[in-house]
This record gives structure tokens, sequence and C-alpha cells, in this order.
């Protein structure tokens, strides 16, 4: 299947990037109207928030909740070295760039937005050979060049499917997550998703271990204002989001994959084996 290949730059300054989040300015505007899906938000600056495709780092800012700082600061560090944005300034609070060499080049290839007008994107640093605006086929070997792979391959992000990306791209990106799991890189070593932890308070999530960002944003969700973590699989089906458990081909809810035991919590299925889908398909398993 083919993308179009969008040309233009990276910013950060003013914003507050973490290690799948990007503002990009396209060379001609022109070329968003060409993705299906909501129009792409672009603001007074001409620059669009990108959805980094596949990938979700660790919080930085979640309702005013993060996750561990350094994994999730790592991956945010080699996002902008990744993409060549040099001298990097945060305030005092870590989260908004006060200044950087902004304006560095790359491209995008893109599909379609999503819900909140973000375009769907793999990312690339430097010039594209291929012409601004061509449709441009994405295989594997151009796909191992993109920072969506490059984020898995060395466990700064955790893998997140959504139902418009093809398998022929999901295999190598889920490859590369479990070689970055057995090798220990990145967040794995403090990744307690599938092991599961207590969750007595949000430090158990904040500070002390890692867990798919997915499943940390439904805790905030529930549990921000204080309060136990009884009760949060309610909560979860009260939500009801679809998902497909790709070995098994089974359409099932993200609540039906969640397993708590007192105050323990924990994911019974490895984040690169689902497949999440749009709510329009919800329905009890």
């Amino acid at each position: 299947m083919t993308f179009t290949l969008i040309k233009g730059t990276f910013h950060v300054a003013g914003y507050s990037p973490d290690g799948d989040s990007i503002r990009f300015m396209a060379e001609d505007p022109s070329l968003w109207k060409r993705l299906s899906g909501p129009a792409a938000a672009v603001n007074a600056r001409g620059h669009a928030q990108l959805r980094i495709e596949a990938v979700d780092a660790l919080e930085t800012h979640y309702s005013g909740y993060c996750q561990p700082a350094r994994p999730a600061q790592a991956a945010a560090r080699y996002l902008l070295s990744f993409l060549g944005i040099d001298d990097v300034v945060w305030d005092e609070t870590h989260r908004l760039v006060a200044s950087a060499s902004d304006g560095a080049e790359g491209y995008i290839l893109c599909r379609s937005t999503e819900s909140n007008r973000r375009p769907v994107s793999f990312v690339f640093a430097g010039q594209a050979d291929e012409r601004n605006g061509s449709e441009t086929i994405l295989d594997p070997p151009l796909l191992k060049e993109s920072i969506n792979y490059h984020l898995l391959a060395r466990g700064l992000a955790y893998p997140t499917y959504y139902n418009g990306l093809f398998s022929d791209l999901r295999r190598p990106l889920s490859a590369a997550v479990r070689m970055a799991r057995e090798e220990g890189r990145g967040l794995w070593p403090l990744d307690r998703t599938n092991r599961g932890l207590s969750v007595a308070g949000l430090e158990a999530v904040t500070e002390e271990a890692a867990i798919m960002p997915k499943l940390f944003r439904r805790i905030i969700d529930y549990m921000g204002e204080g309060g136990s973590i009884a009760g949060f699989k309610e909560h979860l089906q009260n939500r009801c989001e679809p998902l497909v458990r790709i070995e098994q081909v089974h359409f099932t809810r993200l609540d039906a994959i969640v397993e708590m035991k007192g105050e323990k919590v924990r994911l019974a299925e490895a984040p690169e084996n689902l497949i999440f889908m749009d709510k329009v398909l919800c329905k009890k398993s």
C-alpha cells in the first residue's frame, strides 16, 4: 500500500514534545487535503501535531501526571536527536521547550488523520529522494529508517497498534519489540505491564514501574483525584474499548484482558499482540 510523502520541517520551541509527539510544518500545506479522515489540525504557525504511528512512549505530562521520568525523558531526547533538533533548552518544569535549533528538515509518510485531527505518520529525518507529494510504498527496509521503528528497537516506547496499520509493517515492528525486551533495552527492565503491580497509590505507576501508557492513562483517569484502584475493571467496562488479540484473532475489549487481584493490576496479553479498534465496533465479548 502507498502513503503520501510530505516534506517539511520539525518544530519544538514553545511546545511540549515527548517521546512520541512532534510538530511538523508541511512544505506544501495543500498535501494535508490528500489524507483521509478529518481535516488535519494546523495552528497559526502552520504546524500540525503528528501522531507517530504504532508507538506510545511513556507519558511526561498526562493530566498533570507522568510516568517514571528517566525512561520518559530518554525517549524525548532520542526523538529530538534523531530528527536533528539540537540546543534544546527546557523550562524549569521540563515540560515546555523554551528554545531549540528548530526547523530540522525531514518528511513523513501518511494516509489519514485520526479523531483528534492529527496526521497518523511514519516519521523520517533528512531529505527524501522522491518528490514532495509522491505516492510512496512503505516496505520493511524503508520502515527501519523511521523514528517509529527506532523507538521500538531501542526499547524507548511501547508498541500500540490500531486497525489502520498493515500486517506487513506490524510484523517487523513486533520483532523489534521482542528483541528489545529480550535484551533489556530502554524501559523494559522497569516494565510491569504483564507481570502486574500493586497500585496502592499513584506512585506505583508514576515513580516505581513502567506500564503500557494506555493502561497508565486509564488508571489516571480513574484514580487521578485519589481513592482506591477497586472498581477499576468496572470503569473499563463502561468505557468500552474494543481490540483484537492478534494470535487468537479474537475480538474482545480492554477490560477483558485487564486482570485484577486485590490492588494488583496486570495486562493478560503482550502489547504487541493487540490491535485497538474503533469504538463503533464495540460490543460485549
